[in-house]
């Protein structure tokens, strides 16, 4: 009787299945699973769903402020320089037009001799 399955055919088979499924898992650690463990070792973010290794962004680089002052600080300290514009601005309005008013007032007295 001449069997399909002999001893050595499963065997064979056996180390077939074993060594695809070995060779797949560490395909799958290295292209899967390896790259967030290096990406986390580096000090950077590991984003799962989208496999994205980013870099993380100090919350003083998005909003200009130094590390350490607050942001009733931060907004005190905007508004003092907002308001020192603004006095400039009105100063620079006010000697414009203390400067027209008195080349009207020479314009006048050469036109009225």
């Amino acid at each position: 009787m001449h069997r399909l399955m002999t001893m050595k055919r499963l065997s064979i088979l056996f180390a077939g299945v074993f060594g695809v499924m070995m060779l797949g898992l560490f395909v799958y650690q290295s292209y899967w699973a390896a790259p967030g463990e290096r990406c986390e070792k580096s000090g950077r973010w590991w984003d799962m769903e989208s496999r994205t290794c980013a870099q993380p962004i100090s919350i003083a680089e998005i909003t200009g402020r130094p590390i350490g002052v607050s942001r009733e600080e931060a907004s005190a300290q905007k508004n003092r320089e907002l308001t020192a514009i603004e006095r400039q601005l009105a100063a620079e309005k006010a000697a414009v037009a203390a400067d027209a008013d008195r080349q009207r007032a020479v314009l006048a007295a050469s036109q009225g001799r």
